[in-house]
């Protein structure tokens, strides 16, 4: 698996590398604290942001992670970021998630249209054979987009992780496997179709 930055691009947003030429645009979206809710650690000022991009950009270089600015194709106005995360070559398999968007484009195409580029990327390019997700329990928002791209839930990791405000988080877990793709994208394609 060779993973370097690329573009994205679909008929309503490309995914283009993300730099900290995107600042701006994931400030002036991205601060609202809404978005974290669910987050391990809420980002609220532009410093915080600052620090979740150079994180998201140091860990590319450290090679497991591939992020992304979601930027929409019309305006060319930056709404979000996701990324590739816990790469692992030998076994051909990554994550997807760090997943966030503007309030405005939530519920729309947006999340949808990106999902289908990472996924195709993922399976027809890259070669993985696992894309994995997970979201923290008590978010039934995300838990429900995920299952709506075709992902099935595998179960439930315990006390998987302690949030700044203290709780312990229970992340669910969810997978595509490469058998599954030609189905899952076969589905992501009507869907996307049907909102154009």
């Amino acid at each position: 698996m060779v993973i370097e930055p690329i573009i994205l691009a679909g008929t309503q947003v490309r995914l283009e590398p993300l730099s900290l030429d995107h600042l701006d645009g994931v400030c002036a979206i991205g601060l609202d604290p809404e978005i974290w809710r669910w987050a391990p650690v809420p980002i609220t000022t532009r410093e915080e942001m600052r620090n979740y991009v150079e994180t998201a950009l140091r860990w590319q270089i450290e090679g497991t992670a591939l992020p992304f600015a979601t930027v929409l194709n019309e305006t060319n106005q930056v709404v979000g970021s996701t990324r590739f995360a816990n790469i692992d070559r030998e076994n051909k398999h990554l994550e997807i998630g760090w997943t966030w968007i503007g309030k405005p484009w939530q519920r729309t195409a947006v999340n949808t249209e990106a999902k289908y580029l990472m996924l195709r990327h993922a399976f027809e390019t890259l070669g993985c054979i696992r894309v994995e997700f997970k979201t923290d329990s008590l978010n039934q928002q995300s838990r429900n987009a995920i299952l709506c791209i075709g992902a099935k839930e595998e179960g439930t990791f315990r006390n998987h992780m302690i949030i700044q405000d203290g709780r312990y988080r229970h992340s669910v877990y969810f997978s595509v496997i490469d058998s599954e793709w030609p189905e899952v994208k076969r589905g992501l394609e009507e869907r996307l179709a049907r909102r154009s």
